[in-house]
């Protein structure tokens, strides 16, 4: 048989071998030395079948794809930790971080899940949506936060904060509202033209005639 030999542990080939036909076998594996090759010229393909012959998992190396099918895909390391799971359901990664290094960054179809979205230091994070509304909700709070640079929120329309239950906070040294109405100097004692901001419970702002003191209670009936 050239140099096809029979042994304790079953057949053993040494050198190249050329099967014409599928090939059956429990294991198939390499000698201690050297990696395991296995080419065609079309395609390699690797069935596992269940009693009544009927494929239930298949790998398929093609000269263009590499094509899996089963129930479910999975990639372990070699101390057998779960790094990248596929099944119908969901795709689950594994791994402490998720990164995208592409120049176009990752592109969501759907909602995200994910307790943190950070990008790597000394480079910017931008999350946006060209042509619809960018939400983010979160059951106990949303952070934003940056060790250095600044926090920029653009929109075509409008940008909303809501808290159902709590209050939103504004913690800064300064908070300046540039596109806030300024009012004039009018006649010595008067408040013609000139507003002082309110705040409701709720965190709703809104402009009062000033006065000599706080007109806000006068006014607060805009909070109901």
């Amino acid at each position: 048989m050239g140099h096809l030999r029979v042994t304790n542990d079953g057949l053993r080939l040494e050198g190249e071998s050329e099967f014409l036909f599928p090939l059956y076998a429990k294991e198939v594996h390499s000698r201690v030395d050297s990696s395991l090759l296995l080419q065609s010229t079309q395609n390699v393909t690797v069935n596992a079948r269940n009693s009544e012959g009927e494929v239930t998992g298949r790998l398929k190396v093609g000269p263009q794809m590499v094509e899996v099918q089963s129930q479910q895909f999975q990639i372990n390391s070699k101390e057998g930790k779960s790094l990248f799971t596929v099944d119908e359901k969901e795709v689950v990664v594994g791994t402490d971080r998720l990164r995208v290094t592409g120049p176009e960054g990752a592109l969501f179809e759907h909602s995200v899940e994910t307790p943190l979205v950070k990008a790597d230091p000394f480079q910017e994070l931008r999350l946006e949506s060209p042509t619809r509304s960018l939400s983010m909700d979160a059951p106990k709070g949303v952070h934003f936060k940056t060790h250095a640079g600044k926090i920029e929120a653009l929109s075509q329309m409008d940008i909303i904060f809501h808290s159902r239950d709590g209050m939103l906070m504004l913690d800064a040294e300064t908070v300046c509202l540039p596109k806030l109405e300024q009012g004039t100097g009018g006649p010595a004692g008067s408040s013609q033209r000139l507003y002082e901001i309110c705040v409701c419970p709720d965190g709703k702002l809104y402009l009062s005639v000033a006065g000599t003191a706080t007109t806000c209670p006068e006014n607060s009936h805009v909070c109901l």
